[in-house]
């Protein structure tokens, strides 16, 4: 047979190819039984995010400080008790003069330190490995302390009792002695001040004008006493304060023509006052300016505290608070209390007798709103329209009124609500019609020994008004600007601003932040403000 040639030759079939996927493709299959056959038998583990969390809240856990010092076996509480200890010994060793025991307890204590502060950045506990030389290197140092200084655990809690106590006798001592510095920077006359009143008597008495310009006022006589107008008093012997209380009322008033202003001051100031307000225009308020030497009626057979301030004992304890009692707080001791013009506003039917209805203001205030409204308050019958102050205890009449007299006990509700003089509207009809003023000397005449209450005009005030008083709204009268914070919505809503306190406006000792609520009211470029230093 012939053979065929190669272009006619049969394919041959490449069996090769075919066994080697075959085999490739079954170990796949084997591969694959394998692996689902190890993942039904391993548990289900967490995911990385899930894992991630859990350390972290692992290592947050090592850090609970509170559980660590809590813990009955934790190195870091142990190490703190040791640091306590030697830190009370090395106030021993000082007193005692072991100056070089001192230094290697003080030394301990700040490896024993480095140790806390360590284990605390890297958020580990402490352990015992690392801590145990401190820890017995600090035993044996406390140990010493103990035969070195010869204080067991009774002596030196004494002795540190001993240390308390000299301090805190020592920081009442700082404190009485600022409160007295503090109250005689508040009872002196600021050498501005003291100029400004030397230079205005001066003008009064070589400047005839003003007297004649004060004169020539021939309309004024009428309006002091005609009841359709708003009539103010202010009893004080400051001018410049007296000054703020005029300028604000007159700036804020709606009415200005309308509002009088009568003005009560001692014989040494007189003229000074006169010169100020005769030099000076107020929108065209009426300002009336008087003498309380000139009153006839006031004298100490009518005015029993007019008797009490003349007694040399009375003077002796204002003055120098040498009466027997020390308890008595500082503040009180106040030779303010001597002058009749603190005592005045409980004549003040006396004083104005054509008037029907006036608001008193203190010269520690300053004005913002307009006061008319208040002469159009019902007083439903009473005599005094002030702001309440017993927000809190401190305000009631227990506080003020010596409750174990029988007399205050039996006439006063201890928990009476207090007020405040700085702004109060009196109806001068209802006070002469229930012999306001007869109250007052009353009680002023039980209290010759001071046994009811002790100094101001708060508490006899407290007492003459009991039953007679009508609540206003707070907002007419917010005090506290001379001695604490108050809020700024207080004082935003505030008609009348009290400094009361030592911290006076016009003083270097004022409250900083509120001494510009009063100082816009001050004309700083007035001559003779300017030539007394006034800034």
């Amino acid at each position: 047979m012939r053979r065929r040639g190669p272009d006619f030759r049969r394919p041959v079939r490449r069996r090769f190819s075919n066994v080697f996927w075959l085999t490739l493709f079954g170990l796949l299959i084997l591969l694959l039984i394998i692996m689902l056959s190890r993942d039904s038998h391993e548990p289900t583990s967490r995911s990385p995010l899930n894992k991630r969390p859990f350390r972290h809240d692992r290592s947050v856990e090592g850090l609970n400080i509170t559980e660590e010092m809590l813990s009955a076996d934790s190195v870091a509480r142990q190490l703190n008790d040791q640091i306590s200890l030697a830190k009370a010994f090395v106030v021993i060793a000082k007193e005692s003069n072991n100056l070089q025991f001192a230094w290697e307890l003080s030394a301990q204590i700040r490896n024993s330190q480095v140790l806390l502060s360590n284990a605390a950045l890297r958020r580990t506990p402490l352990t015992v490995g690392e801590s145990e030389a401190s820890i017995r290197d600090m035993a044996l140092l406390l140990y010493q302390a103990q035969q070195l200084l010869h204080y067991d655990s009774s002596t030196m809690i004494m002795r540190l009792k001993g240390k308390i106590q000299g301090l805190e006798e020592q920081m009442n001592s700082i404190n009485e002695k600022s409160s007295k510095f503090g109250q005689i920077a508040a009872e002196e006359v600021p050498k501005s001040l003291y100029c400004l009143g030397v230079r205005l008597t001066t003008e009064w008495f070589k400047n005839s004008n003003l007297q004649k310009k004060l004169n020539s006022e021939s309309n004024t006589a009428a309006k002091l006493v005609d009841n359709n107008l708003y009539h103010f008093c202010v009893f004080s012997d400051n001018v410049l304060a007296t000054s703020v209380v005029v300028n604000s009322t007159a700036l804020n008033s709606k009415n200005p023509d309308m509002v009088v202003f009568h003005l009560v001051t001692d014989e040494v100031n007189y003229a000074a006052m006169k010169a100020w307000f005769s030099m000076n225009s107020f929108r065209g308020v009426i300002v009336d300016v008087q003498k309380f030497e000139d009153f006839s009626w006031l004298n100490a057979s009518y005015v029993p505290v007019l008797k009490q301030l003349q007694d040399s004992e009375t003077q002796s304890y204002y003055f120098s608070g040498s009466g027997g009692d020390n308890r008595t707080p500082i503040k009180f001791r106040n030779p303010k209390y001597l002058s009749m013009l603190n005592h005045l506003r409980f004549y003040i039917p006396e004083v104005f007798p054509a008037l029907k209805k006036l608001v008193f203001l203190d010269d520690d205030v300053v004005v913002q709103k307009d006061l008319s409204p208040l002469f159009a308050i019902d007083l439903n019958g009473n005599v005094n329209g002030a702001v309440e102050t017993c927000m809190e205890t401190f305000h009631r009449y227990h506080k003020y009124l010596n409750y174990s007299h029988p007399l205050i006990r039996t006439h006063f509700d201890p928990d009476a609500c207090g007020w405040a003089f700085g702004m109060n509207i009196f109806d001068l009809v209802q006070w002469r019609k229930r012999n306001v003023t007869g109250i007052y000397h009353y009680w002023q005449e039980k209290n010759v020994d001071r046994t009811l209450w002790k100094l101001g005009t708060l508490p006899p005030g407290l007492l003459t008004f009991y039953g007679l008083t009508e609540a206003l709204d707070p907002s007419w009268h917010v005090l506290g600007l001379g001695y604490t914070n108050v809020d700024a919505q207080l004082i935003e809503k505030g008609a009348v601003l009290h400094y009361n306190g030592n911290s006076k406006p016009w003083l270097k000792i004022g409250m900083e932040k509120y001494k510009p609520l009063w100082e816009k009211y001050v004309d700083y470029g007035h001559p003779l403000l300017q030539q007394c230093n006034f800034h």
